[in-house]
């Protein structure tokens, strides 16, 4: 008896162990899951960086810093779906991460860099800049719990992101340093252009979204090579290379809007054609009914009992 309790007792801790290990490698965390929180940190690290640079009076390298933030900005949401990785936690860092590196930091560059001589209304403005930015990040975040939106709206953003919001704002930058300080670095022009790109972001016009553009197999090719182009013009000629990205992205907003319209008339035109076919039934019904002293159609022959009745 005694050998027989200690060979169940050894083949309960056999089917016990395999379990214990199961939960072992469940604890645990893939190094891949955390890649996109890793970018979301250095695009923070980024904008806090700017900051720095703008107060030591280096413009230009803050400039770089805030378009490097830019740039894993718009990699880490990508990987994260590429890597299946997206999590709560994840869209809190981002959102945070964007306020401090496309809200905060180009308000500070800009305050440094011209807006300070207006003094206590330079500083309400580039304040009123960075509260538009929280209003728009947080409406964003709040969409993303609420009823999903119609398919067409996909294709667009409602308002000026965040990055473009932080570009469109340091586009008197790039023009001043490529073409001077005539008229770009005034701080009464700078006064009304950041309060139209402020007022741009917390807005519901429609502008480019790139998430939902899919490339052709045959444009591929060209595709990437006029990344690389792009990228050659962007380091041997940065400033005009930025204020040109910066004219072609204004540019588009009047084609978003008539691209939007079109969008939401053709959708409201399908839902109402959607809506009129049942209200036809009735009337269907009637008619039926006052058909029914027609002959009745025959009744369809009875299968035999061996066939499958589908």
């Amino acid at each position: 008896m005694a050998m027989r309790s200690s060979r169940a007792s050894r083949v309960r801790d056999r089917m016990r162990r395999p379990r214990l290990r199961g939960r072992r490698l469940s604890s645990e965390f893939s190094v891949n899951r955390m890649v996109p929180n890793v970018l979301t940190l250095l695009a923070l690290c980024a904008g806090m960086t700017a900051i720095r640079f703008a107060i030591s009076g280096d413009f230009q390298y803050a400039v770089f810093a805030i378009i490097a933030a830019g740039i894993f900005d718009g990699l880490d949401g990508r990987l994260a779906r590429l890597l299946k990785a997206t999590s709560r936690f994840g869209a809190e860092l981002d959102s945070f991460s964007d306020f401090i590196s496309f809200g905060v930091a180009p308000a500070i560059i800009l305050y440094l860099w011209t807006m300070a001589q207006l003094q206590s209304i330079g500083w309400a403005i580039v304040l009123f800049f960075a509260v538009c930015c929280a209003l728009r990040l947080a409406r964003f975040n709040t969409q993303l719990a609420a009823e999903p939106p119609p398919p067409w709206s996909a294709n667009f953003f409602s308002g000026a992101p965040a990055p473009a919001g932080a570009g469109l704002i340091m586009l008197p930058m790039f023009i001043s340093f490529e073409w001077g300080d005539w008229i770009a670095r005034s701080p009464y022009v700078n006064a009304v252009w950041i309060g139209v790109v402020a007022l741009m972001m917390v807005s519901t016009i429609p502008t480019v979204s790139l998430k939902r553009i899919r490339i052709p197999h045959h444009l591929v090719v060209p595709t990437l090579l006029g990344i690389g182009l792009m990228t050659a013009f962007v380091t041997t000629a940065p400033w005009p290379t930025l204020t040109l990205v910066g004219a072609i992205y204004l540019a588009s907003i009047p084609l978003t809007i008539r691209a939007s319209n079109r969008l939401r008339r053709a959708d409201a035109m399908r839902a109402g054609g959607s809506a009129e076919a049942p209200a036809a039934s009735p009337a269907t019904a009637v008619l039926t009914q006052g058909e029914s002293t027609s002959p009745a159609p025959p009744a369809p022959p009875i299968p035999p009992t061996s066939e499958w009745r589908h």
